[in-house]
This record gives C-alpha cells, sequence and structure tokens, in this order.
C-alpha cells in the first residue's frame, strides 16, 4: 500500500437517517485504514461535533434534521478546521449541485455509488483530489446555458498560461504532488499556481475549480495548455 492507502482516517458520518448512518458505519469500520469518530443528523450537532473531534472527513448528507448539508459546508468554512468535506446523497439536482460546491464541498457523490468506490473516493479527498460523480459531473456540464456560469467561465481568461494547465489538472482530480510531476514542477510551484488561479478567480475550494474548469472546457472547446 502507498501513503495515502495507510493514513489514518478520521471520519464524522452525517445523514438524517439511522439506517444509512448505520450501513455507512459498517462499511467504513471494515477497513483498518478507518476510524468512525462519531455520526450526527442535524446541523447544529455536525458543527458541534466537527469542532470537538476534528475529523478528517465529513461525509455528509444534504438534508438534514434541521436544515441543509449546504449551510453545513458554509459554516465548516468559517471554522478554523482542515477538515475535508465530502457531500453523499440522493440528490443530483443541479441547482443542489452549484450550491454544494459553491458553499465549499471538496467532493459530491450520488448513493448509489458502490461501496469500494466511496472508500476510495474518501482516499482520495483525503489526499487533496476533488471528486464529482459522472452522473454530477454531467449536471455541472448542463448547467453552461445558464449566463452565470457563461460569465464564470469567461473568467478565465484572466488566468496565464501556467495556471490554466494547472486548473485543468486539478479538474482531472489530481493532487499537487501529481500536477508538479507531469508538468515538471515543485509542490510548493504547482500550489503557487494554483493559489494565484483561485484568487483570480474568487475561488476557494478545489472542486469549485474543476466545475469551473469543466464548464468552460465544454463551453468554447480545451484553451491552451501553455
Amino acid at each position: 500500500m502507498n501513503a495515502v492507502e495507510t493514513k489514518h482516517i478520521r471520519l464524522l458520518i452525517v445523514d438524517d437517517h439511522e439506517v444509512t448512518r448505520l450501513g455507512l458505519r459498517t462499511l467504513l469500520q471494515s477497513y483498518p485504514q478507518f476510524e468512525v469518530a462519531g455520526e450526527t443528523s442535524s446541523v447544529n450537532d455536525t458543527l458541534e461535533a466537527a469542532v470537538r473531534l476534528r475529523p478528517d472527513l465529513i461525509l455528509l448528507d444534504v438534508r438534514l434534521a434541521d436544515g441543509s448539508g449546504i449551510e453545513v459546508c458554509r459554516r465548516i468554512q468559517k471554522l478554523d478546521l482542515e477538515t475535508k468535506v465530502l457531500v453523499l446523497t440522493s440528490f443530483a439536482d443541479d441547482q443542489v449541485v452549484f450550491d454544494a460546491i459553491t458553499a465549499g464541498a471538496d467532493g459530491y457523490l450520488l448513493k448509489e455509488i458502490h461501496g469500494d468506490r466511496l472508500v476510495q473516493a474518501i482516499r482520495d479527498v483525503v489526499a487533496g483530489r476533488s471528486i464529482l460523480d459522472p452522473a454530477v459531473t454531467r449536471r455541472v456540464m448542463s448547467r453552461v446555458s445558464s449566463p452565470e456560469m457563461l460569465a464564470a467561465g469567461n473568467k478565465l481568461d484572466v488566468l496565464s498560461a501556467q495556471e490554466r494547465r494547472v486548473v485543468a489538472l486539478v479538474a482531472e482530480g489530481k493532487t499537487n504532488k501529481e500536477i508538479g510531476h507531469e508538468m515538471g514542477l515543485s509542490d510548493k510551484t504547482v500550489k503557487n499556481y494554483l493559489s494565484n488561479a483561485m484568487e483570480k478567480l474568487n475561488l476557494t475550494r478545489r472542486s469549485q475549480a474543476a466545475a469551473l474548469f469543466i464548464t468552460q472546457t465544454r463551453q468554447s472547446g480545451p484553451g491552451p495548455a501553455g
């Protein structure tokens, strides 16, 4: 196993259905790499548990007992936590997808996903990748006809060739280390390019950059790689 696979990962399971939480706990606890640190069903309990338990990743449903998982994403971003958020839901509505990404989710998966793929997705998000379900990616692409997304897509024009290439590789789900290897750059240089790009685009999460690049590519075709 590589370092990503052997790293101990603490999880917080958030879902308003007890049976779903039990199923996820049973699945994830069967992997020695994972520790289910807690489970919650409401916005307030989730925020309290996130601060108290400091999980590596929150596995989060959109619909909760007292509100929305999207609100959890927004409020997590305001806390001084190094916690990843992976949305796992039955909702594939395009507006919900975009709201979650904008709120700061690191990934978005549908509950139809196979258990092995979910496990790998958790590993990937903790390792720094952004994960979008294939069905979700189609939803992202379908939004290119909306005026607000067309305007956002045009923002990619402010990026340098290298920044655009880095964002393109982020959209492929690559980590900074993998991007550096492909481009012949150090991890630090990749991080700087990505930070500059995110600042220019007024984004805060890799998943936002990935979604934005997908829409721009779909709209106008691949730009110059640099």
